[in-house]
């Protein structure tokens, strides 16, 4: 009986991965084509870095390409998956007092810049006529963690596909353009090179979706030979901020809740299940873990590799933005959102920066 149970358990779990295999093996395999060649270039020009590399490609040869067909379903899964899981390994080289002092130091500005990008939304909201979920979705969206924020607040406010697709959107097209452009602001206005501690603050409180936060960090890491310290310090702030995904939808739920009590509807209830982000914890436990054996005399150096790895799923997971952000499209559909996004976009910089500042972190 044990056996047979044992055998059907098997064979089940066996029928998932091959059905796994067969539907995003192709997707998988041309956002790995990309990344290889990326990575190299990367270490190539460490000024341009792999990670930006791998997104302008992906955007080139979606141009070209704009029906994925058998391709798509394992590129979303890139995109999403993997990216989350080259975030829990980055916790693997991160030592869990350092994250709370972390978290700690940037919660003021990640206050401030989510209340300027809701403010800034609702304001936009009613002086462009932007219908309000797509306000709504784009201003949660720019001020915590993209499109994750997008999905978790989209069925409380009973968002339509529409209003989610161009929200997403949006978001990603500003996402592409701080992941590009942030590097050389940082540059500009003068951040530490030695450190990477002020950028990595700026990256993990300005840039909204954990995609860009990693490919910004990850390209001034690998502008001014700083190993991944900007990068930790970058997915921390930013893993902090993403916790704001639970106060937010919950109040929208309220909202929503009121809203719909006075048209006579149902409201759609709030979920800490779908609101809160799991890989996140996967990440504190990684950080468990190594500040567990380091303190027990492993050297540190042993999970070199493992960040290595996190750094070339990073690079993976950008060759499958690219390859998902038709901008061309984009800009001849999105109109007002755009504006909002822009808006809220310029405001949240503004503030971070500001803030930091303040903060004589720079």
């Amino acid at each position: 009986m044990y056996r047979a149970i044992l055998f059907s358990l098997r064979k089940k779990r066996g029928w998932y991965f091959m059905n796994f295999i067969k539907k995003n093996w192709r997707g998988i395999l041309v956002c790995l084509a990309i990344a290889i060649p990326a990575w190299i270039l990367g270490k190539m020009f460490p000024v341009i870095g792999g990670a930006i590399i791998a997104i302008i490609a992906g955007m080139i040869i979606t141009m070209f390409w704009n029906d994925k067909g058998k391709a798509e379903a394992g590129i979303k899964w890139t995109s999403k998956i993997v990216l989350q899981a080259a975030v829990v390994l980055l916790g693997f080289g991160m030592n869990l007092g350092v994250i709370f002092q972390t978290g700690k130091q940037s919660l003021p500005i990640i206050v401030c810049t989510i209340t300027t990008s809701l403010v800034i939304a609702w304001v936009l909201h009613g002086l462009l006529k932007v219908h309000t979920n797509t306000a709504i979705l784009v201003g949660v969206g720019s001020s915590i963690c993209g499109g994750s924020a997008i999905a978790a607040a989209a069925p409380v406010i009973d968002a339509d596909d529409d209003e989610i697709a161009q929200s997403i959107a949006v978001i990603f097209f500003f996402n592409v353009l701080a992941a590009i452009f942030f590097p050389i602001l940082g540059k500009l206005i003068g951040f530490d090179t030695v450190h990477g501690e002020a950028f990595g603050i700026f990256a993990g409180t300005a840039i909204n979706d954990t995609s860009s936060v990693t490919a910004a960090a990850s390209t001034w890491d690998s502008m001014w030979n700083l190993g991944s310290e900007t990068l930790n310090k970058a997915v921390t702030v930013k893993l902090t901020r993403t916790l704001a995904i639970i106060p937010i939808t919950f109040g929208l739920s309220l909202l929503q809740t009121r809203k719909s009590t006075k048209a006579g509807k149902q409201a759609a209830k709030f979920s800490l299940k779908k609101a809160f982000p799991m890989f996140i914890l996967y990440f504190v436990l990684a950080a468990i873990f190594t500040t567990v054996c380091v303190h027990m005399g492993v050297d540190a150096n042993v999970f070199q590799p493992v960040k290595e790895l996190s750094k070339f799923l990073i690079i993976m997971a950008m060759a499958a933005i690219g390859l998902n952000s038709n901008i061309i499209k984009l800009i001849k559909t999105g109109g007002k959102p755009i504006i909002v996004g822009a808006s809220c976009w310029c405001g949240i910089t503004i503030v971070s920066l500001a803030m930091q500042h303040v903060m004589k972190i720079w």
